[in-house]
């Protein structure tokens, strides 16, 4: 059990040393998100880390849309011992103050992105309901997570365009999670190959809605018939107002689709307020990124998170998505940015990230090919 310099704090959940986690489930993962957009439909970023602590392997990626077009550089090592080495090849994502402000830097690279970027937190990080899911006897998903929107500063160089970042407009979300839920290579399916015939289906709806003085924060996750197992509405106030959370009542997420797909079109977001009006928001998507397109969430047969690349891997992958068949095949787990309008007037950014596979009764999806009319 090699020390490391996290071992130096006063931190420990175990008797092992830190490059040790508690579970030794290979799935256990320890993660960061971030999103930012130009409060426009000019282009899209995503950037992501994660460490895989129980398959020895660390991986990054950027990716960017712009134009009809996704570009992304992508990395991955082996984990090693130090688990405070938050760089893979030229990604890397620095800790200025916890909970506040991140760094995100991607130097100099052959495929033409580079970044020097932090992340400031507008409001407090809200810790998200657990996620535990259990399928065929084994756990699934045990999951913390916590969500914060923000502003960001520095410079993006991508497609041969240089961008110079400012908190007036740019802004996003960011996310960290860590626990238990699919990644690395696949295994042997066993008996979860009765999903294909037991009526699986997941809905996912993640909302994270900045607007000037709050950020409004929807999720829902449900099975094929509806059924939800996690579910959150939360109004978080700016830092600086001094404002406590505000609990919200159900909500609800009514979605349109683009005909002949599952692909977003519009969505309606109610949300009930204790001893106050509804709140309902108009979403309307203005870019989507697609994450199946090369950052590793959707395994590609040969990237995928977790995966173990040997040494060090380090390479760049561009998609031209102008093709509508060609979105399609990447159409699994969407980042849609959208622009949020409240009917009382205010008007946000933000992202709705969804997913709909197999089958969701509620809306008429029937079968795992259904697609809208």
């Amino acid at each position: 059990m090699p020390l490391s310099r996290f071992d130096e704090y006063l931190t420990h959940q175990t008797s092992e040393t830190f490059d040790h986690v508690a579970t030794s489930d290979r799935n256990f993962y320890d993660r960061y998100y971030f999103n930012m957009h130009s409060s426009s439909d000019e282009l899209f970023v995503i950037m992501g880390m994660g460490q895989y602590p129980n398959l020895g392997v660390t991986d990054a990626f950027i990716t960017v849309s712009i134009g009809t077009e996704q570009h992304t550089v992508r990395a991955s090592r082996e984990l090693g011992v130090d688990r405070m080495d938050t760089s893979v090849g030229p990604i890397g994502v620095e800790i200025i103050e916890g909970l506040r402000r991140l760094r995100v830097t991607v130097e100099p690279n052959e495929w033409g992105i580079d970044a020097d970027l932090v992340f400031v937190g507008t409001v407090d990080a809200l810790e998200e309901p657990r996620t535990f899911t259990r399928k065929y006897g084994r756990v699934e998903q045990d999951v913390t997570r916590y969500a914060q929107v923000g502003t960001w500063e520095g410079h993006l160089n991508v497609a041969g365009r240089h961008f110079d970042v400012t908190p007036d407009r740019w802004k996003g979300v960011r996310d960290r999670s860590w626990g238990v839920r699919p990644v690395g290579e696949r295994e042997h399916p066993g008996i979860k190959i009765r999903q294909g015939t037991d009526g699986h289906g997941y809905r996912h709806d993640w909302l994270p809605m900045q607007f000037d003085d709050h950020m409004l924060k929807v999720q829902i996750d449900a099975d094929a018939d509806g059924d939800r197992h996690v579910e959150e509405s939360m109004r978080v106030w700016n830092t600086e107002l001094g404002r406590p959370i505000d609990h919200l009542g159900r909500p609800e997420v009514d979605s349109t689709y683009i005909p002949g797909t599952r692909e977003l079109a519009g969505a309606t977001v109610t949300v009930p307020v204790p001893g106050a009006d509804t709140i309902v928001v108009t979403a309307t998507p203005l870019r989507t990124l697609y994450l199946a397109a090369g950052s590793g969430y959707i395994p590609d047969g040969t990237w995928g998170h977790g995966y173990y690349q040997g040494a060090l891997k380090v390479e760049g992958v561009h998609h031209d998505l102008s093709d509508p068949e060609v979105r399609r095949q990447f159409a699994i787990l969407n980042e849609t940015l959208s622009r949020f309008e409240l009917s009382t007037g205010e008007v946000g950014y933000g992202m709705h990230e969804n997913m709909l596979i197999g089958i969701y009764r509620p809306t008429g999806f029937d079968t795992p090919q259904t697609t809208a009319p």
